[in-house]
């Protein structure tokens, strides 16, 4: 079956309970295990907890105080360089004790989570790129909070919780898909693209025409996995009909900024 129609409400509910599994997982950790490299080259997982709490705040304000966000996103587009963008946003939180850390990302989760439910389903949410539609800019969220909980997880070598959270993830994956191309200034494909997600749950989610010869199939954790360029589409189960298919599942990338490439492929699979 198709993915259920979601509202606001819903995407602030997950967001929140996404943030609170991963406060489980790092809430106790040692002081070696917050400064384990994680796969995200140079960041620790403290690094990925402090990218967390600045964006959290920034979202806050993006909702909150326009004006503020707008000196915010000035300062951080104004930046020459990746070295100057984690200077001015990790820079404060590599200085904290993982207590301290931990404290300020409850804090700023809390800021976000008190004005995202002053959100409607009809609103839009200034951002760094074009503004956001309020589904989309705290499913963006949510899927920051799930792609740097799954570095973490990597990191810890524990298993990342599977919940059917996801499917909005899979949803903004799937709507990213000519993004993809766009950000890379590629021509948009016209190819159709079906996709065909077994949720956590074992429910069916499908996006797209039922009858586009290009198809994607498999593990609606793994279709996250790829659009959030954690793993390599070979080091899936995801099945791939299709060269439009293929070639999106190479490309895909369901977040905003400069065009990245995900992780090589440490399979010789498909």
């Amino acid at each position: 079956m198709s993915e259920a129609p979601t509202n606001v409400r819903d995407v602030r509910a997950d967001l929140i309970a996404e943030q609170e599994s991963l406060d489980m997982i790092v809430a106790d950790l040692s002081a070696e295990d917050w400064v384990r490299q994680t796969p995200s080259a140079g960041w620790t997982v403290a690094d990925q907890i402090g990218h967390l709490t600045y964006f959290d705040g920034t979202a806050a304000a993006a909702i909150t105080s326009p004006e503020r966000f707008a000196e915010l996103a000035t300062e951080l587009l104004s930046v020459a360089d990746e070295d100057g963008g984690e200077r001015l946003t990790l820079g404060p939180y590599r200085e904290m004790k993982p207590s301290e850390l931990l404290r300020e990302w409850r804090r700023n989760r809390g800021l976000l989570a008190g004005a995202a439910s002053t959100l409607a389903d009809g609103d839009r949410v200034a951002w760094y790129g074009p503004s956001m539609g309020a589904k989309s800019f705290l499913t963006a969220r949510l899927m920051e909070a799930w792609a740097h909980g799954q570095d973490i997880c990597d990191a810890l070598h524990v298993d990342h919780p599977r919940t059917d959270r996801v499917r909005h993830i899979a949803q903004l994956g799937f709507i990213t898909h000519k993004w993809s191309y766009i950000n890379r200034e590629l021509p948009p494909p016209t190819a159709p693209v079906s996709v065909q997600l077994n949720a956590p749950s074992g429910d069916i989610w499908t996006f797209g025409p039922g009858d586009a010869a290009n198809l994607i199939k498999g593990p609606a954790i793994d279709f996250c996995m790829v659009v959030t360029q954690r793993r390599h589409v070979a080091d899936t189960e995801l099945e791939v009909y299709g060269r439009a298919a293929r070639d999106w599942m190479e490309k895909a990338q369901a977040f905003a900024g400069p065009p990245t490439d995900g992780p090589p492929p440490t399979s010789q699979a498909r």
